[in-house]
């Protein structure tokens, strides 16, 4: 399933400065039944953004208004747990498309490169200027290149690289999940098959 290229993204950011959340929480298990990827989003973080009678808590922070934007920017250890891809699938569905954090569980890492989501991995100490930034300002804007490998806290200046996979660098850039990347070299797998001989 194509999603949206990733080139670069300037948006302001939601902060979430919680460490070692698990996709549980992320996307709880009772919600896991479905097997197409629309409708998570409503359900992300659900037991921490409502109450049992389904009325929303207000102190959580996608509740409050002057957060908004496609950035997360979350605590160390982020996307620890179970390896349920939902939780990746609930992230880009709630409008999120890069998560920031100094440390990713690596199955979660892949989830997320997998549908579009591009996970960023800072230094803590630069992980620790964002949520300051933000706290300061929440219309405080970062800039996330992925052709440069870079993330930009705009109103500072302040920048830090990151890594990721070339192939998986190749296919956000150009929105293709695994499937879409060997539908795109068809034809070269059909040359390669013709003119290698059994």
């Amino acid at each position: 399933m194509a999603y949206d290229k990733f080139n670069i993204l300037k948006s302001t950011a939601v902060p979430l400065p919680i460490e070692n959340v698990d996709t549980d929480q992320i996307i709880p298990a009772r919600f896991l039944k479905a097997t197409e990827r629309k409708g998570f989003g409503d359900n992300l973080f659900r037991d921490w953004r409502y109450h049992p009678d389904n009325t929303p808590k207000e102190q959580f922070v996608l509740n409050n208004p002057i957060y908004s934007g496609k950035i997360l920017v979350g605590g160390k250890n982020f996307g620890s747990g179970s390896s349920r891809e939902h939780a990746a699938w609930a992230i880009y569905d709630y409008g999120f498309r890069c998560v920031v954090s100094s440390f990713f569980a690596d199955i979660f890492r892949n989830n997320c490169l997998n549908i579009g989501v591009l996970p960023v991995q800072v230094s803590p100490e630069f992980l620790d200027k964002i949520f300051k930034a933000i706290e300061s300002n929440p219309k405080t804007e970062l800039e996330v290149s992925l052709p440069e490998q870079t993330i930009t806290i705009l109103e500072t200046g302040e920048s830090q690289s990151f890594g990721i996979n070339d192939y998986k660098k190749q296919n956000m850039l150009n929105g293709f999940d695994d499937i879409d990347y060997l539908l795109n070299i068809k034809k070269d797998i059909e040359k390669f098959a013709e003119d290698t001989p059994l």
